[in-house]
């Protein structure tokens, strides 16, 4: 079943700068990129194929290309400029697709799982639109959710390390535009407002043969970790946020954030190495569901 799609100008401005986008966003921990893929029971799965939607730059398609098992990936993109520079990336056993989650272009029966990697809006819609559609092999099809955040983009609940990444975390509180983000939590809904997750409508899927393709979160999990940047640097990863990088519009706006994030880093709490570079803390979260 195909679903109309357009893609939001917030995103289509916000992340029309794939080269710096790529450079500077934060990749994902081994440890992490692991647990979620033997939860997933890819792991060690040769020849396995896997739908990487949402793909981006291809920030974890790189991961996934590179491992042993030899995935065979179909990376889905709406966005041009980030698919121009994942194509270029040129990876192993890889083909982009221009695409959306209701919108992909695979034939039914084709993925062994499908893996979503800092994508909000797809996934608050993927959950709906597979219901009518039947991309998987039996017996698990799987689509997680994988973010990795800096601690300034987090949801209210994860507790800074230091008061000067809780101030960038202030900083991008206050540019709320009415399009949910992971820190919003809204992507939960999808499991938790769904009727057809409750006992009675799982007692009439198993009389009439008409289960749902999915139903509850499985299992969710996250990985801590640290990273040392120059100032420079910093303010590079923190502007390839596309709620930062839409004020260019206005330079004045743009160049009064970048003025903050350089004052909250002479600020308290500051840890530095022998190199003068900052100690950034950062969550790689990700979540696994399967067919029911």
């Amino acid at each position: 079943m195909a679903t109309k799609f357009q893609l939001s100008p917030l995103a289509a401005t916000g992340f029309s700068d794939a080269s710096k986008y790529d450079t500077h966003r934060p990749s994902y921990p081994p440890e992490a990129v692991e647990k979620l893929i033997s939860n997933l029971k890819l792991s060690g799965i040769r020849n396995a194929r896997v739908i990487d939607l949402a793909s981006g730059t291809g920030k974890f398609t790189e991961l996934l290309a590179k491992r042993e098992e030899n995935f065979e990936i179909v990376a889905v993109e709406p966005h041009p400029q980030l698919r121009r520079e994942l194509i270029t990336k040129g990876l192993r056993g890889v083909s982009v697709k221009e695409g959306n989650a209701g919108n992909m272009g695979i034939e039914e029966g084709w993925a062994d799982g499908v893996i979503t990697a800092q994508s909000i809006a797809t996934r608050r819609c993927i959950w709906h639109d597979l219901e009518y559609r039947r991309l998987y092999t039996p017996p698990i099809p799987q689509i997680p959710p994988i973010l990795t955040k800096s601690k300034d983009n987090a949801p209210k609940d994860w507790k800074s390390r230091v008061p000067w990444e809780e101030k960038l975390k202030q900083i991008i509180a206050s540019f709320e535009d009415g399009h949910p983000r992971f820190r919003h939590g809204k992507w939960r809904e999808v499991f938790e407002t769904r009727e057809d997750t409750n006992h009675f409508q799982t007692i009439k899927g198993k009389l009439t043969g008409n289960f749902p393709n999915f139903s509850l979160l499985l299992g969710e999990e996250s990985v801590e970790w640290t990273v040392w940047l120059g100032d420079e640097a910093v303010w590079d990863r923190f502007s390839t946020l596309s709620q930062i990088a839409n004020t260019k519009e206005n330079g004045d706006k743009f160049e009064e954030i970048k003025r903050e994030v350089f004052k909250a880093l002479k600020g308290e709490g500051v840890e530095r190495n022998e190199r003068g570079e900052v100690e950034v803390h950062g969550r790689t979260y990700f979540t696994w569901t399967s067919r029911t």
